[in-house]
């Protein structure tokens, strides 16, 4: 077989390390942001936070218009060629600009927009104590002696999120040093010191228990008794909202029935879950949304810009010595590609969301009820940037508005088609299923088919199984568990 050399050309788009690290930084969110940045800067002494003149983070000033703006990005698909970004135009250059149609499908809403945001509110979170730090701090001061103590403890330390003991007495007693000794007396008395704590219902086994008690710390009364019968042999037939059953098993008047049901309704079955148990709930939206004139227009949110530079006495240094031929040269170009990476991350973020906000006015203003139909395709064509790069820019990016923070992503949805061949938002549904839920008379819930008719009414054509999807993904139990007694 005859060996030969052939010489072929071929063309092959790749990435960039530079693009490659703006892609990176795009799609993590902004506590992933400052972990990234902080690696960097224990990693490059040239980079430094700028802590004299946090409005001039950058070595570049980000100057960002408050309505709109940016370099005219663009990307494409990680699968097929490579994404670009131009930066030769400036921010103020660019002005989104959403025609807004006149809809075939529109929400109204009685409540009745917030006219602006406190500019000063730059996150969220669950604040307050954890449920373990709040029970320690009771037993600090409760008169009992060290073995119950410890016990105590150790049980806190036992609880679930929402308050519950869940490990049997048998396994919790392996934990001990000497397992012998901790007897099933010294057991149920540091349970009953532990149930004594506020909040009342803490450290119960089971949701029977837990609402016992609580209904055993109220006053006496007729509703009282009732109510401690239904939950410690009945509390099945209670969550089933089998009144039929319930009556006939308990043998109780109807009346009074209705005042034990109503007494519970009142119980918190998780008393654990009104404390701080997760310390990482912190949500920090980037974009806030406030209202200039009659529109509603996003901004950077401060906060969440991390306020970086290259320290520019060691760059003039190195400058000086030739750092073209130094060690240094690669890290000044690793300094100078983090920053305007940073930099493209924001302006790209911005961007997108205000595009979101123009063709959400209505939202803005009256809820969710008004969302229009929007998928992630619908802002790419406006903008010019490829579907995989919205969706990097809306992941884990939060925006702070007058109903609430939400995530990018919670623009968008699926459209459903109504009955003037239009479209209507799957967000504005579901809230308007809510909606007509909350309005329904208490004793007779609707069914979905029901809900289906309304909707019908109101030009949205929705099969009765997707009525049935919408509320179970909003957490609202059937008709039947609806119905109140």
């Amino acid at each position: 077989m005859k060996q030969t050399l052939n010489l072929k050309t071929s063309q092959q788009l790749t990435l960039s390390l530079q693009l490659q690290q703006a892609i990176r930084l795009l799609q993590l969110s902004s506590l992933e942001l400052n972990e990234e940045i902080e690696r960097a800067l224990e990693d490059n002494p040239l980079l430094e936070k700028d802590t004299d003149n946090a409005e001039n983070a950058f070595e570049t000033p980000l100057d960002l218009p408050d309505v709109s703006g940016t370099s005219d990005a663009s990307s494409s698909e990680e699968t097929g060629s490579a994404e670009t970004y131009d930066t030769s135009d400036t921010l103020n250059d660019f002005e989104v600009s959403v025609p807004l149609d006149k809809e075939d499908f529109v929400l109204t809403s009685d409540e009745g927009g917030i006219e602006a945001v406190d500019e000063e509110y730059t996150f969220q979170y669950a604040a307050g104590t954890s449920l373990r730090e709040h029970l320690l701090s009771q037993l600090a001061l409760t008169p009992a002696d060290d073995s119950t103590r410890i016990v105590t403890e150790a049980l806190i330390d036992e609880l679930d999120d929402n308050g519950y003991l869940t490990t049997p007495f048998e396994a919790f007693r392996k934990y001990f040093s000497s397992p012998k000794m901790l007897t099933r007396k010294r057991f149920n008395d540091a349970l009953h010191l532990l149930q004594d704590f506020d909040p009342i219902g803490v450290g119960a086994r089971t949701p029977s228990e837990c609402l016992s008690l609580q209904l055993r710390a109220l006053p006496d009364s007729s509703a009282q008794r009732t109510a401690l019968t239904i939950v410690e042999r009945h509390l099945s037939l209670l969550a089933a909202h089998d009144l039929t059953k319930l009556k006939k098993a308990t043998r109780i008047r109807e009346e009074l029935l209705r005042d034990a049901c109503a007494l519970i309704r009142r119980l918190n079955p998780k008393p654990g879950r009104a404390f701080d148990n997760d310390r990482t709930s912190a949500i920090i939206p980037d974009i806030i949304v406030h209202k200039q004139g009659h529109r509603w227009i996003a901004q950077l949110n401060d906060a969440a810009v991390p306020k970086i530079r290259i320290n520019t006495i060691y760059a003039e240094m190195l400058s000086a010595k030739n750092a073209a031929s130094s060690m240094w040269s690669g890290r000044v170009q690793e300094a100078r590609w983090l920053v305007r990476s940073i930099q493209q991350r924001f302006e790209t973020i911005l961007r997108v969301s205000q595009a979101i906000v123009e063709r959400q006015q209505r939202f803005f203003d009256h809820g969710a009820v008004a969302m229009r139909p929007m998928v992630l395709k619908d802002i790419a064509a406006l903008l010019g940037l490829h579907e995989s790069t919205v969706s990097r820019v809306t992941t884990q990016k939060y925006m702070l508005t007058p109903q609430g923070t939400v995530e990018l992503k919670y623009f968008f949805g699926s459209h459903v088609a109504t009955s003037s061949g239009g479209a209507a938002s799957s967000t504005a549904i579901r809230a308007l299923i809510k909606k007509i839920i909350e309005g329904e008379p208490p004793a007779a819930p609707l069914s979905d088919q029901q809900i289906t008719e309304l909707l019908d009414k109101e030009g949205i054509i929705l099969a009765r199984r997707t009525v049935a999807k919408y509320r179970e993904a909003l957490s609202i139990p059937p008709a039947h568990q609806r119905k109140d007694f």
